[in-house]
């Protein structure tokens, strides 16, 4: 028998693939003296919202690494398409949240407040499926780089599209636009809680026509008919993805 769910329950999940293309084996580096996913991990053990940590992989060096500093791991496919896929796969058949949180691996500077504050904003809108991180633009050319994921969003917080171009799109354009208050225009963090019914099921809902042309997997959720709300925070959180980006975090963690 499963045990019932509570409605305020959650499930962080933190998958970590090997192979990255531009930074590789970029998870297990560790000039810092710990590694990229222990330093996510121990970000990740400050939130108070999450009663249950994953580490979800499919790679058994990393496995004996989160295993090392303590963490519980969950071994999954190969096959797995995308860190969604990976995160639905390591809490099907045993997690009973009813709210499951993807961190991903090279997030070692999340802000735990943020992502309690993201947690509880699903809790707080039960006909909402999604929730997920923004934050205000301020600079022209962030705005205009299809790197930067655009977010708008209803009076509620609910999204109303995502986007690789600027939106919205000011027909008369003036730069002092960029210092609105309230801000006009806001970048998508890509940290996500998702209802876990949603997770379960969100590879087998149809691609829409938007997300295959932008290419953005949320566009899917929108284009179902899901509600997705928006937490804003007031600034990114400054994931890994570069050597530069690594070499900037290592000086970051000495100075402080």
């Amino acid at each position: 028998m499963t045990s019932p769910r509570s409605t305020n329950s959650c499930t962080l999940v933190i998958p970590a693939r090997r192979r990255s293309t531009r930074l590789p084996d970029k998870l297990l580096l560790r000039e810092t003296g710990k590694s990229v996913l222990q330093h996510t991990y121990e970000a990740a053990c400050q939130t108070r919202c999450p009663s249950v940590i994953l580490i979800a992989t499919d790679d058994n060096e990393i496995a004996a690494e989160a295993r090392r500093f303590g963490a519980q791991v969950v071994m999954t496919s190969p096959d797995c398409a995308s860190g969604t896929d990976r995160v639905a796969e390591a809490v099907r058949d045993s997690d009973r949240s009813s709210v499951v949180l993807n961190l991903q691996g090279d997030e070692p500077d999340i802000d735990p407040q943020a992502v309690d504050a993201l947690i509880e904003s699903l809790w707080a809108n039960p006909l909402a499926s999604m929730a997920t991180l923004a934050t205000p633009i301020h600079d022209r050319t962030l705005l205009e780089d299809p790197a930067c994921v655009k977010v708008v969003f209803d009076f509620s917080g609910q999204a109303l599209y995502f986007s690789r171009n600027p939106i919205p799109h000011a027909r008369d354009w003036q730069d002092d636009l960029l210092e609105a208050t309230p801000p006009l225009f806001y970048q998508h963090i890509g940290v996500y809680a998702y209802r876990r019914d949603l997770l379960l099921r969100i590879a087998s809902l149809p691609p829409g026509r938007m997300e295959q042309l932008e290419k953005l997997e949320q566009l899917r959720v929108l284009e179902n008919g899901e509600k997705i709300m928006i937490t804003v925070v007031d600034e990114p959180s400054r994931g890994i993805d570069t050597p530069d980006d690594y070499a900037a975090f290592v000086s970051r963690r000495r100075a402080g």
